[in-house]
């Protein structure tokens, strides 16, 4: 057992410099019964917009806080103590700035171990302690709540989350001891583990008080009036019931088996490279046991582990990325520039096209126009279209109102005069110069001079397409990802004659669609299917020299990417995979590869086979007879190498042609658009620890490099 009064915490006192504290003011109230409770409002002072967070500082006032209250406990001056944030904020967890900063893996324990001495203070205190969850509870945060006797939260709560797993870390103030014994291990799995692995997926405040987290749930109106009366209730002998809390026979039974099972499902996902996944996993599956000060102990010593190390390190490199650089695209120009959108239009009623209908008309609610090449085609659309409105009403994410009013806002058309008053028009045909051409030539003739036109191609000159419009000027690249609705990154492509008003009203929908955009070069590929090619690329020449496809899958697995090459390709589908790897092979014979295996495979309905997991474990028996193979096979570290030294070679040659103003503009790209692992950073800081950076370009992206504290 650690005595946490014992320690000396001055080594991260140091750390408190710049820290913007969250100071915890108390004050008392009188509840109905007569009983006084002392109300804690942890408030750093900022707006919305700078969350409470919980810095060492932070930690130590609120440390002595909780021990005034205790002795007022004993005193007999109050019979509860309850804390709660700020307006829509309890608090966004550790300050993750300090956490980097830490120097050492004894400070990197000595910041689990102040959390777990003060936290752990809100079950001590000789009075019942509730957490009034009155808005956004993430890591720290909810383990504020998790260390309390009793949780009521707000309905409008903005996210409720143990988001560690997804930055390289554990749940290290309680979390991953106190959340199995609360909800039971397979709901603890789901928000401690697959939540954070599914690009960090949140808890909605009712589904923390279905799983359990939560003992109360109340509307924002009288969110704390609500809260006071039912800690009164509770104070006055109200039984709590906690429906999901594990009893001897799941802790004998069925935990184990939950363990076992969620290895393997690990296992068969991310693969084993990932550390934080498999540590939070052992926690867990030790909580079922014990003592809450050994699982505290556990947790002290899992976290300090994984603060040093490089994944950590890489992780905070990558969420820098997305809080920030993807919020302030580099090159956007300034928004007062853009043209009001108040009507779109889109070329095209396939599935793509309609996904983006979908999207427009959901997140910018105006006026959304599709056209085909006949009705039959622009009806399938717009039914399409009212299907997935009518779905997301059904799972109760639209009110019937919103619902009924997006429907009336889609319209299809074969007439493209009604193009006429579009400001933003999209084409989603196919992949081919002459075909965009074309549609953008007609679309033209009817639409204003200065209305915005946009090409979604995800490997085409933007230039060569525009080059047969009067109006050049106007078009940009507005490259999506599949699938539309999910994935966040659009890239947004200028030409050399693409004028500022074009761009930054790209940026401005961009933002509107509820996408980061980042702003990219008219160059093959652009960023992501330029060196997602170079990755299928290799996988395609390892398997005509005649390596098995399941070695070829198991060498790709170092990068972490979501899911292996041919997997990859199966998902976008051959015949576009196959495309894209033509253009990249014109555009750079040198650098890239495609044979006629792709086109001979992307002429079957199925070309490889899949166990449960989704993982490849070979190939149709049709595409094992018209494979053209060599019998040449290499090994796993060969074609690990091969790709490790091509991606950094091409990024290299990317940045030196400014394809994108800065390397952290590539790694922001493939985080977003292609689920490049936060632990790895994306790709550059992964190809300069693997020492690819050097054996391509005799240097590395970063200096000093993206390492943890250990590894420096």
């Amino acid at each position: 057992m650690t005595n946490y009064d014992a320690i000396d915490f001055s080594p991260i006192q140091a750390l408190t410099e710049g820290e913007v504290i969250t100071h915890s003011p108390t004050r008392d109230i009188r509840l109905a019964s007569g009983k006084t409770l002392a109300l804690i409002t942890l408030d750093n002072g900022r707006d919305h917009t700078r969350p409470n967070t919980l810095g060492p500082a932070t930690l130590t006032e609120l440390g002595e806080t909780l021990d005034g209250l205790k002795a007022r406990a004993a005193a007999g001056e109050i019979q509860a103590v309850a804390i709660t944030g700020k307006q829509y904020i309890l608090a966004a967890g550790a300050d993750l700035s300090d956490i980097s900063k830490v120097g050492s893996r004894d400070n990197a324990r000595l910041i689990a171990q102040l959390g777990h001495k003060v936290l752990g203070k809100l079950g001590d205190l000789g009075v019942p302690s509730f957490a009034f969850v009155n808005g956004l509870a993430l890591g720290g945060g909810l383990e504020i709540a998790l260390n309390s006797t009793y949780r009521t939260v707000d309905a409008s709560a903005a996210a409720i989350a143990l988001p560690e797993v997804f930055l390289g870390i554990i749940p290290g103030w309680g979390g991953a001891y106190l959340l199995p014994n609360l909800i039971g291990i397979e709901n603890a799995l789901e928000v401690v583990i697959a939540n954070p692995l599914k690009q960090n997926r949140m808890l909605k405040p009712q589904q923390a008080f279905d799983l359990g987290i939560m003992d109360a749930i109340f509307p924002a109106a009288n969110y704390l009036e609500n809260s006071l009366a039912w800690a009164d209730a509770v104070l006055g002998g109200k039984k709590v019931e906690r429906k999901n809390e594990p009893g001897k026979i799941e802790r004998l039974t069925k935990w184990p088996i939950a363990i076992k099972m969620a290895r393997g499902m690990l296992e068969s996902k991310i693969g084993t490279v990932p550390r934080s996944p498999y540590v939070a996993l052992d926690l867990l599956d030790k909580a079922k046991s014990g003592t809450k000060a050994e699982g505290f102990a556990r947790e002290d010593e899992a976290l300090a582990d994984l603060v040093v190390g490089d994944q950590f390190a890489a992780s905070m490199y990558a969420f820098d990325l997305v809080q920030k650089r993807a919020k302030r695209p580099v090159g956007a120009p300034d928004k007062d520039l853009a043209r009001k959108v108040t009507k779109v239009g889109i070329i095209g009623a396939g599935l793509m096209a309609s996904q983006f209908a979908l999207l427009f008309v959901r997140k910018m609610q105006v006026p959304v126009l599709i056209t085909d090449l006949d009705q039959a085609r622009v009806d399938k659309g717009v039914a399409y279209i009212h299907e997935e409105i009518g779905k997301l009403e059904a799972k109760g994410r639209l009110d019937a109102d919103t619902a009924s009013k997006l429907r009336g806002l889609v319209r299809g058309t074969v007439d493209k005069s009604e193009y006429a008053d579009c400001d933003f028009v999209i084409e989603a045909v196919f992949e081919e110069v002459g075909v965009k051409q074309a549609v953008f030539r007609e679309i033209e003739q009817h639409i204003a001079p200065d209305a915005i036109l946009a090409t979604n191609t995800s490997s085409l000159s933007v230039e060569e397409i525009g080059s047969a419009l009067t109006n050049p000027e106007r078009l940009v690249g507005f490259h999506f990802f599949n699938p539309v609705a999910v994935m966040p990154l659009i890239e947004i492509v200028k030409t050399p004659v693409t004028n500022q008003q074009s761009l930054s009203t790209a940026f401005v929908v961009a933002k509107g669609l509820g996408k980061n955009a980042v702003l990219t070069a008219d160059a093959p590929g652009f960023v992501v299917n330029r060196l997602l090619a170079k990755v299928m690329g290799e996988a395609a020449r390892a398997v005509y020299e005649g390596t098995p496809i399941t070695t070829v899958e198991k060498a790709f697995a170092p990068l972490g990417l979501p899911m292996g090459p041919f997997q990859l390709i199966d998902l976008v589908g051959w015949k576009v995979a196959a495309h894209v790897q033509d253009t990249m092979v014109r555009a750079f014979p040198d650098r890239f590869y495609a044979n006629a295996n792709f086109h001979r495979l992307a002429e079957l309905e199925a070309v490889i086979e899949k166990d449960k997991g989704g993982r490849v474990t070979g190939w149709t028996k049709a595409a094992q007879k018209i494979l053209e193979t060599e019998s040449s096979p290499v090994d796993e570290a060969t074609i690990l190498r091969r790709v490790q030294d091509g991606l950094a070679q091409e990024i290299k040659i990317m940045l030196d042609e400014h394809v994108v103003p800065e390397v952290e503009d590539i790694d922001l790209c493939l985080i977003l658009g292609a689920g490049w692992p936060f632990i790895d950073g994306g790709a550059s800081p992964y190809l300069d620890r693997e020492g690819a950076s050097e054996r391509a370009f005799g240097g590395s992206f970063h200096t000093p490099m993206i390492r943890g504290v250990e590894a420096r």
